[in-house]
């Protein structure tokens, strides 16, 4: 009974897993997601682990290692029914990481072109345009596999020192922030700040425009700010108190 009830359960899950793979193009389910009433997230997330375990043990078999124990490993036939869904399911990677690379080859297989620029092509919660710039700038850490699996599939490729943010210096970073203090002292007449808020420069701030936000500006988390800068008060340089006290810091 108890073994008909778990395999009654699994064939609810696949079926579910099918269904939400014909309408997303994929079965790389974000944990919190429910479909058609059923934690569809939690359950794949459940199978990886069982699948993942498998795996493990196929790979201390063939070393000819003792394996610990066989328990919540996912049968063959199991990881077939799934395979037959999408064969991507249960990458070897971060399954957020397969998800956007899956949708962004739906969207050139559906007539698309690659998304290149932050904002313009958000698909199922996925800036697309974002997650491209991230990979090529961040084509250092990207698994071998993964690099393969871009340069061939999508065409994507490092990007080059020229076109990669300029990074920001200690000295650029106060400049910007000593900025966005003086734009609300402007503003509000005070640099009593929320801890939480977030000013927004109006100008760019540097030698560049390329750090900031998709609009060129500066996003500046100004009160998180302020509060570190009260905790090391003693070892700032003597200038960058007085800029501060001029706009009236509470130390």
């Amino acid at each position: 009974m108890v073994w008909s009830e778990q395999e009654a359960a699994w064939a609810d899950g696949v079926a579910v897993a099918r269904a939400y793979a014909v309408v997303h193009g994929h079965f790389l389910s974000p944990t919190t997601a429910l479909w058609e009433g059923h934690p569809t997230g939690v359950w794949a997330k459940n199978g990886k682990a069982a699948a993942r375990r498998a795996r493990e043990n196929v790979e201390l078999r063939a070393a000819g290692l003792p394996i610990p124990s066989a328990a919540g490993a996912m049968t063959e036939t199991r990881q077939d029914q799934l395979d037959a869904i999408d064969p991507g399911w249960c990458p070897v990677w971060d399954t957020g990481w397969q998800r956007c690379y899956r949708l962004v080859q739906n969207h050139i297989q559906a007539g698309g072109t690659l998304p290149k620029t932050v904002g313009n092509v958000v698909v199922q919660g996925e800036d697309l345009g974002r997650w491209v710039t991230a990979q090529r700038y961040g084509w250092e850490q990207l698994l071998p596999a993964q690099q393969w699996i871009l340069e061939n599939t999508l065409g994507l490729q490092a990007a080059e020192e020229d076109e990669r943010p300029v990074k920001q210096t200690q000295d650029t970073k106060w400049a910007a922030n000593l900025a966005a203090a003086r734009q609300f002292h402007a503003r509000e007449g005070h640099l009593r700040v929320p801890r939480k808020h977030v000013e927004h420069l109006e100008t760019e701030v540097g030698p560049t425009g390329r750090q900031g936000g998709a609009d060129g500006g500066l996003v500046v988390k100004l009160g998180t700010w302020l509060d570190n800068v009260r905790k090391r008060a003693a070892k700032l340089p003597e200038q960058r108190r007085t800029d501060l006290d001029q706009l009236g810091m509470r130390w």
